[in-house]
């Protein structure tokens, strides 16, 4: 162990920012075990780094006592006292010990733990650094996307992550050199180090935006209540704030929408409804359903969960949306089931005492969600 070791752990903590106590601690507990492997019969003995003098002892301990029983592991206190008066029964006595082979055991043991030791470090840092960043919003670069499976490999930093093509904006097309922002969805350990998992359809990343877009949704004076998403193509965003001299909806949006459209700028485009967040059901419903125009909602009897929502005729294909995209997407924004049904088809429910099938339209909050696995709860 010499001088070029310890520089050697200076310039690993310098470049890449492991601390140099956790490298002697590695190093030492190398040491140890090799030590041990190589004298069997030593089991209570330790090695000692030191940085300062660059250099490392080997001790072996034993226990103070009155009368030794086994003097592998015991000293008698006169014995102890022959070194130190300060020693007392139950105190740890330290022998160092003189062996030949220091240099080999170093060689051997030293460069494999470092070269363990800096792998361990880097994956336990990048675990920790993402962990940070669960839920969040990440930049990252793109390297190069497969063009067999399109999933496109980022560079973060120092790391590179795989983006999967399940996880990318439908539509959007990767290109090496691109910055992109992802929502860091989950981070695991694994035997082949950490697992961080990316996204560019969660909720979540829609939230984020805007809350680096608009102070006034980062520092708490608005307040995003929910969102309900279909990557690449709408997304609904309920807002609130207790202030009444703010226009939440207004807020999000930005003078002359600039806002807003920096964001589905980034998202490719997708539209963006952005609606006022009610606590009175009847009204989050309604809102939920823009841009069509509600005549009535009202409570389902027997389902505390259902409402049945009345509009004009001529504003049926507006409240469901293209292939049912903005009855589904009320439907999971407020968390209901929701039955539309035209004026008419109401008139005639009236008069006759039902309705024809094709006259109602219901969509269910929860068979949205279970269509859309990338609805997630808002933290």
């Amino acid at each position: 162990m010499n001088k070029e070791f310890f520089d050697a752990l200076d310039a690993i903590e310098k470049e890449k920012g492991i601390p140099k106590e956790y490298m002697i601690e590695k190093v030492e507990a190398a040491l140890l075990a090799a030590f041990k492997r190589d004298n069997s019969g030593l089991s209570n003995c330790r090695v000692r780094l030191d940085p300062e003098k660059k250099d490392f002892k080997f001790y072996r301990e034993l226990t103070v006592v009155d009368e030794v029983q086994d003097d592998k592991t015991e000293i008698s206190l006169e014995e102890a006292h022959k070194k130190s008066r300060r020693y007392s029964v139950g105190d740890i006595y330290e022998v160092e010990i003189k062996t030949n082979n220091f240099g080999r055991i170093t060689a051997q043991a030293a460069k494999g733990v470092i070269i363990q030791g800096i792998r361990e470090a880097e994956r336990g840092m990048m675990i920790k650094e993402y962990e940070e960043k669960k839920e969040e919003i990440v930049t990252a670069v793109v390297e190069m996307v497969d063009p067999l499976t399109q999933n496109a490999v980022l560079e973060l930093g120092k790391n590179r992550m795989t983006l999967f093509r399940a996880e990318q904006i439908p539509g959007e097309t990767l290109t090496p050199g691109q910055r992109v922002k992802v929502f860091v969805t989950e981070v695991k350990k694994s035997l082949k180090g950490p697992t961080v998992s990316l996204s560019r359809i969660h909720p979540g990343l829609i939230k984020r935006l805007f809350e680096l877009e608009v102070p006034e949704i980062a520092d708490g004076t608005v307040e995003i209540k929910a969102i309900a998403r279909e990557a690449g193509s709408r997304t609904k965003m309920a807002v609130y704030t207790s202030d009444p001299n703010i226009d939440p909806i207004g807020t999000c949006i930005g003078p002359k929408g600039a806002r807003k459209n920096k964001i589905t700028e980034e998202i490719g485009n997708e539209k963006i409804d952005i609606i006022k967040y009610s606590d009175v059901s009847e009204e989050f419903i309604a809102a939920a359903l823009a841009p069509a125009s509600v005549i009535s909602v009202s409570p389902v009897a027997d389902n505390d969960r259902m409402y049945r929502v009345i509009v004009n005729d001529d504003q049926l294909s507006l409240a469901i949306g293209k292939e049912g995209q903005n009855a589904r997407l009320a439907a999971k924004l407020t968390g209901f089931k929701i039955d539309i049904k035209p004026a008419s088809a109401e008139n005639n429910e009236t008069e006759a005492g039902t309705a024809k099938d094709e006259d109602t339209i219901i969509t269910d909050a929860h068979e949205a969600e279970a269509a859309d696995a990338a609805e997630a709860p808002l933290e």
